[in-house]
């Protein structure tokens, strides 16, 4: 078998000092490496690219015009500085060149001429510029191939990096495609099978690699990103075929409740009908419980569309077979929250084995890290004994010692809070693969779902139960218009004298260690006092323009801003504190007094975003709501508007108007459609890694393909992929697929993939 060329190493085509830059700081160690570093975008004679739009602090290249050179003396004459401004039409940019750069350039840069300068954009004297830029004239001597270039094609400009201009980086792929072409591309394999390529009109992989690098019209680069688009979707959903594949043929025990059961005993005690939401998706699950093979499934939903109550029928089910369910949930505060719900929910049924219990029940255990000896000891006889039907619990439930009778569902609850490592411990405790329920209350894209959880079968529930109430969301410019603050607080007020409740949501605890930087704890004090309560003072707005994050204020603290309310806009109000780092007899006295209508505002970090349900609140203010992604202040938001009366939501910020980040307020405050808002923060955050291996801050796997806007080439690579896999689930017949598989999935993503 030929040995493919793209596998080849850099440095035996562009040389070692190039490409040990390459590998270093842009991870292109192999001519395919290279080949699939696309040009970001594609520069046009004539073009007039808008420089008033350049990025602060990031690197660029852009195609100018010379429009005026100063060579001026500085330090009393001792000091020579070039000061060449160029332009495109719609801003201008200032190279700056200083003592013997400033004498060997001036006499190249001088007005009139053309060229593409890079370098990093900084501001001095409120001007953009490049100090000391790479820069290559298109119609001097030194220039005339890429001017001939520039006359003729499309140029290609590459993300690049301080080390290697896009330019530059253009002349290695330059050197790749010439080799590579001059035999016919000999050993380049191909992932996509013939069939497929022909069948949705794709070009060969040579022919993209050549469009997309070096385009004559736009059509070409049309076609090369359509073709690679495929390659990215295909094998990815190949991957996650596969996986699908590999879990259907697993031994599972079948979990088919019966007519008269436990579960039959809980719906005939509900107080409500199910939605038809909450009834498709039961049946989907139950479909799936009775089958001999894992149910991998994912729940998703709207906030308080009733999760938890399918989630839990589905747990009720199994345990009428005999089996048991674990719910795994990503802190204390909702672990004992959902502990707290689904008792009261089953009442006697969830007291088997007490005085009053229902012998039809089941009995239903907490598990967490901070729980006594001896409540502890109970648990886990309880689980390994099988009295315990279901138990809900934190990490503690994938410790070693935790032992199960018979575990059949493992449901897990905001999932995207836990590594796969976590999920996998907590499945490998039963004797045959148990079944799998996964459940977010973050709304998730179609895209994203047939990608970051492609190898799972999804419901939804975008329907919400009856009696739910409006929420009403507004942005309160506490910078901009500082009485608009004072009067959030004089709605808490009057929320609170009608007999409600409030939230209100900061993003730091506040008695950590002095933060690095010039703003310590007390600067952060400071500035919480100045955003709790300058509004009735009357004090100063903030300057107009938020200031870069690392010279921002520390952000609000919940304890800073519980204390000051308390003294100030809402004093004479029960305002409890309640944050991640208190011990656990104290958050769940708080929680239990919230509930209980005994504290009147809780002032609290984010571990109040899931699960917690007090229909009584009715209020939220969400301090800094800007330090917060869309999808978490949406959640944030669904805990008021939970019972009859109208719930309201306001985001305090001291974000400009215009700026990104008030612009991402604006979109909350406009829709409660958690899907609209998932689809905005993934615009704005990109796709990051869909193997899930961001955080571990590898590259991304998709180059071309976006979620977000390539929902059909998603959808069609998903059907392609599960057909290839069906007939060849050893993919036998492909052995560029194979190949390109491998590549895809190196250890830690083959890991990822075989954990689920």
């Amino acid at each position: 078998m030929t040995a493919n060329p793209l596998d080849e190493p850099l440095k035996r085509l562009v040389g070692d000092r190039t490409a040990k830059v390459l590998g270093e700081h842009l991870g292109l160690s192999t001519t395919g490496d290279l080949l699939h570093h696309y040009p970001r975008r594609y520069a046009e004679r004539g073009e007039l690219t808008r420089l008033a739009d350049l990025p602060v602090d990031e690197y660029v290249t852009v195609v100018a015009q010379i429009a005026k050179a100063d060579k001026r003396t500085y330090g009393g004459g001792s000091g020579v500085r070039l000061e060449v401004v160029v332009t495109d039409g719609s801003g201008s940019l200032t190279l700056v060149f200083f003592s013997k750069a400033a004498h060997a350039h001036a006499h190249r840069l001088i007005p009139g001429r053309r060229g593409m300068f890079s370098g990093k954009v900084s501001v001095f004297n409120r001007t953009r510029q490049l100090a000391h830029p790479d820069y290559q004239l298109l119609d001097d001597e030194d220039g005339k191939e890429a001017a001939l270039a520039f006359a003729n094609r499309l140029i290609p400009l590459y993300p690049a990096c301080k080390q290697i201009t896009s330019w530059r980086i253009a002349q290695a792929v330059d050197t790749a495609v010439d080799s590579l072409a001059a035999t016919g591309w000999a050993g380049v394999g191909e992932p996509l099978p013939a069939e497929l390529r022909e069948g949705r009109g794709l070009v060969a992989l040579p022919e993209a690699l050549e469009k997309i690098h070096r385009p004559r019209t736009k059509l070409d680069i049309e076609q090369a990103r359509h073709r690679l688009k495929w390659d990215e979707a295909f094998v990815l959903q190949v991957a996650l075929a596969r996986r699908r594949a590999d879990e259907s043929a697993l031994p599972a025990v079948p979990r088919v409740p019966g007519d008269d059961g436990l579960l039959a005993a809980f719906d005939a005690r509900l107080p409500f009908t199910l939605t038809e939401g909450q009834q498709a998706v039961s049946a989907e699950i139950f479909a799936d419980l009775a089958t001999d093979h894992p149910m991998h499934r994912l729940l998703q939903g709207e906030v308080g569309s009733g999760k938890t109550l399918v989630a839990l029928r589905a747990m009720l089910g199994v345990v009428d077979t005999g089996g048991q369910a674990a719910m795994l949930a990503p802190t204390e505060v909702l672990a004992q929250q959902h502990h707290r719900s689904i008792t009261e929910m089953m009442g006697d049924l969830a007291e088997t084995g007490l005085l009053g219990g229902s012998e039809k029940g089941t009995k239903v255990v907490l598990l967490t890290g901070s729980m006594g000896a001896a409540a502890r000891r109970q648990a886990l006889l309880d689980l390994v004994t099988g009295e315990a039907g279901i138990v809900i619990g934190t990490h503690a439930l994938i410790e070693d010692k935790v032992r199960f009778h018979d575990l059949g569902l493992v449901v897990v609850d905001e999932q995207h809070r836990f590594g796969v490592e976590q999920r996998d411990a907590l499945r490998a405790k039963a004797d045959r693969p148990p079944h799998l329920l996964v459940m977010t209350a973050t709304p998730i894209p179609r895209t994203v779902a047939m990608t970051v959880f492609g190898d799972l079968e999804t419901s939804v529930l975008d329907q919400l139960p009856a009696g739910r109430s409006p929420i009403a969301t507004h942005v309160v410019p506490a910078a901009d218009k500082p009485h608009f603050l004072a009067r959030a607080w004089e709605r808490v007020r009057e929320e609170v004298a009608a007999g409600h409740q409030a939230y209100v949501v900061c993003p730091r605890i506040g008695d950590e260690e002095e933060p690095p930087g010039k703003a310590g704890k007390k600067a952060a004090a400071k500035a919480g006092a100045k955003s709790a309560t300058s509004a009735a003072r009357g004090a100063q707005a903030d300057e107009e323009a938020a200031p870069p994050d690392d010279e921002r204020r520390p952000p609000l603290a919940v304890l800073d801003v519980a204390e000051r309310l308390a003294a100030g806009p809402l004093k004479d109000l029960r305002v409890e504190p309640l944050h991640g780092r208190m011990a656990p007899d104290a958050k769940d006295a708080v929680m239990r007094g919230f509930g209980a209508a005994e504290v009147d505002v809780l002032v609290a970090t984010t571990v109040i975003e899931v699960g917690v349900n007090v229909p009584n609140a009715t209020v939220m203010v969400i301090m800094d709501a800007d330090r917060f992604g869309v999808s978490q202040l949406h959640q944030l938001r669904g805990r008021v508007g939970r019972g009859s009366a109208p719930g309201l939501c306001l985001l305090v910020t001291d974000a400009p108007e215009g700026s990104q980040a008030r612009t991402r307020l604006d979109a909350v405050a406009r829709t409660l459609d958690g899907f609209e808002l998932s689809r905005i923060d993934l615009e704005q955050r990109r796709e990051g890694d869909v193997l899930g291996q961001a955080q571990s801050g590898s590259r991304s796997s998709l180059r071309v393909l976006t979620v977000i806007d390539d929902e059909e080439v998603i959808a069609a690579a998903r059907e392609e992929a599960t057909a290839v896999v069906a007939a060849d689930p050893e993919l036998a017949a492909h052995p560029d697929l194979r190949t390109a598989l491998d590549s895809l999935l190196d250890a830690s993503r083959e890991e990822y993939l075989d954990k689920g």
